[in-house]
């Protein structure tokens, strides 16, 4: 497992998820400023509007309250207080007056009586020929409602002849009028034709912002009085939803006309019913936000710049003390004893606390494990050596008495010499690690002392090579396997029996054979030799092949050990294999406390002793 790997991943977690919280937070920001800078630039542009309008609809009914005040004038100063028939000079003479002062404004005075026919007009005009006034609608409105004032939508004056051959647009103001004729009264209508021109300018002027959004009058009954497209709306070629709006009171409105989606801002002229109106389409809005849109993404844009710096140094802030808490941490498993890092907040802290003291902790455990695994072991060892039966030693000694008794004073000498030197090698002051070449000649010994007490019943050889001598081994492995060797396998060989020791060195490891020319073994026996420590034993000491098995597999590992061989009739090998340790003081001391040695190891305190 790459350690270092998981500190940088909770750096970058870190950072990942102040990243995701950072992008989340500027995105509903974004959206949040978007829509409240959305809805207050659709309030500003519609309160501009308004406010526009209201304006505008002052200017208008200023325009339309003058006419009103010009038409008042004309009814209750000049025809209400004279008479048609004797004053018609003094009539003529103040609508005269009035037409002058107001002449930016007005295209025409007239009075009608109730046949339809012209008494009085201002200026001084030719009537058209036989104009059928009655038809038309301002003289109708007139008569329909006489207690009202009536405007007209737009049309070309067609009652006068002008000697400049031009016409013009007007809007017709028409009342009816008490006239008074011969001092008979009468009823009659006052027209005042309004010049076109002046309203239209106040209409151009709002609508020469080319936004998008725009402006339109029309009557209460949705007639057209002006419309920027007003040309094209009459030849079919534009329309405009005015009917349905001339339906609307006062205020602000969603419209869907022709699939576009648009605000509709109705306001009301007084005395009139006209309705000035100002249509501004939702493309507008986004055409105003255009801007919004461009400040709000550097804004985010800026803010992520701030927030990645940011956001990367609290995350090494919070991963620098992980990564050096990780980093004394990987020393102490790759077996150096550092300082466990203790830094950074709180938590942290006191987890480098918790782990110093841990390893503390795992130490001295490992420390009381391996002492008491290093007892274990060598009292293990003890108990196995332990078992040797002192059958061997009364047989030897009782063999000495008879050849004292015999006189055979050389073979007793010689008996004693050998044992001298078996038990000196088997006490070998306490050790349990000895060299192979000790070993060796304790095996010598005892077989020599065998065979003075079979007489020679049978044969030993001895054929090791030479580098085996100076490696470590267990002691006492080889003498119960060759008495093994002689209780069961000489049993009935009458002289012929042969027993070989061998020893070779081979790729890190030490192979010492006992083979003999016995009476074999079965497979089934041969499989429980190693396994079945509760066997009866027929002869011999008793300490067996899972006594040796075991002190071997205690010292060098469960890979080393005894192997069994044998075969009815022709014989038993029985091989030891230990690890190719070199014998020194040093490894000694290793082995009995318990160090297994790895094939490095050997190979490197090989290369040492060549």
């Amino acid at each position: 497992m790459n350690h270092k790997s998981k500190p940088r991943k909770i750096q970058s977690t870190i950072m990942a998820a102040f990243s995701i919280m950072s992008a989340s937070i500027m995105l509903v920001l974004g959206i949040v400023m978007y829509l409240r800078f959305s809805v207050a630039s659709k309030h500003d542009i519609i309160q501009s509007t308004k406010k526009l309008m209201e304006q505008t609809g002052e200017n208008l009914e200023d325009y339309l309250v003058s006419m009103r005040q010009i038409s008042d004038a004309v009814y209750y100063n000049v025809i209400k207080e004279n008479d048609f028939s004797s004053q018609d000079k003094d009539i003529q003479k103040g609508m005269n007056l009035l037409y002058e002062a107001n002449s930016r404004n007005l295209r025409s005075i007239a009075v009608y009586n109730h046949y339809g026919s012209l008494i009085a007009a201002e200026p001084v005009a030719l009537q058209k020929e036989d104009p059928d006034v009655t038809r038309q609608d301002w003289y109708q409105k007139a008569f329909k409602e006489v207690e009202n004032m009536h405007f007209s939508t737009p049309h070309i004056q067609n009652l006068f002849d002008d000697h400049t051959h031009r016409y013009y647009w007007v809007i017709s103001l028409s009342r009816v009028v008490e006239l008074t004729d011969h001092g008979i009264p009468m009823n009659g209508v006052l027209l005042v034709d309004m010049d076109y021109a002046g309203i239209s300018r106040m209409m151009k002027k709002i609508n020469a912002i080319n936004n998008g959004q725009y402006y339109y009058l029309c009557d209460s009954n949705g007639q057209i009085i002006y419309h920027n497209r007003q040309i094209q709306i009459s030849n079919g070629i534009a329309y405009e939803n005015s009917i349905q709006t001339a339906k609307y009171k006062d205020g602000v409105y969603e419209d869907l006309f022709r699939g576009e989606k648009r605000k509709v801002i109705v306001n009301t002229i007084s005395y009139t019913g006209w309705k000035l109106v100002g249509i501004i389409p939702y493309a507008t809005f986004n055409q105003g936000m255009y801007d919004i849109r461009y400040f709000i993404v550097i804004l985010i844009l800026l803010m992520a710049m701030m927030l990645v710096v940011i956001n990367r140094v609290i995350s090494v802030r919070i991963s620098s003390p992980i990564l050096k808490l990780n980093e004394s941490v990987t020393e102490y498993e790759a077996g150096e004893k550092p300082e466990i890092y203790i830094g950074g907040s709180q938590e942290i802290r006191y987890l480098g606390y918790s782990i110093q003291r841990s390893y503390e902790q795992i130490d001295e455990l490992m420390h009381k494990i391996v002492l008491e695994q290093t007892e274990r072991r060598k009292s293990e060892l003890d108990a196995l050596q332990s078992q040797i039966n002192p059958h061997f030693l009364y047989n030897a000694l009782d063999s000495i008495t008879w050849m004292i008794e015999g006189e055979r004073n050389d073979d007793a000498v010689f008996m004693i010499s050998e044992l001298a030197k078996l038990f000196r090698i088997s006490l070998s002051k306490g050790r349990t690690i000895i060299n192979i070449k000790d070993e060796l000649q304790h095996a010598k010994s005892y077989m020599n002392i065998q065979k003075v007490r079979y007489k020679n019943s049978f044969s030993i050889t001895f054929d090791v090579e030479q580098e085996v001598y100076a490696c470590c081994t267990v002691k006492l492995v080889l003498q119960p396997i060759l008495e093994n060797a002689i209780n069961y396998g000489m049993e009935g060989m009458d002289d012929c029996g042969e027993i070989k020791v061998t020893g070779t060195l081979k790729d890190g490891n030490v192979t010492l054979s006992v083979a003999d020319n016995g009476v074999g073994m079965s497979e089934e026996e041969v499989s429980l030799v190693l396994t079945d420590s509760n066997r009866i034993h027929k002869h011999g000491s008793g300490v067996g092949l899972v006594n040796v098995n075991n002190r071997i597999q205690i010292l060098f590992g469960k890979e080393y050990g005894l192997l069994v061989e044998s075969e009815p009739d022709e014989g038993t090998t029985v091989s030891v294999r230990i690890p190719a340790v070199p014998y020194t003081e040093e490894n000694r001391k290793k082995l009995e406390m318990g160090h297994v040695f790895s094939r490095e190891e050997i190979s490197d305190n090989k290369a040492q002793h060549l």
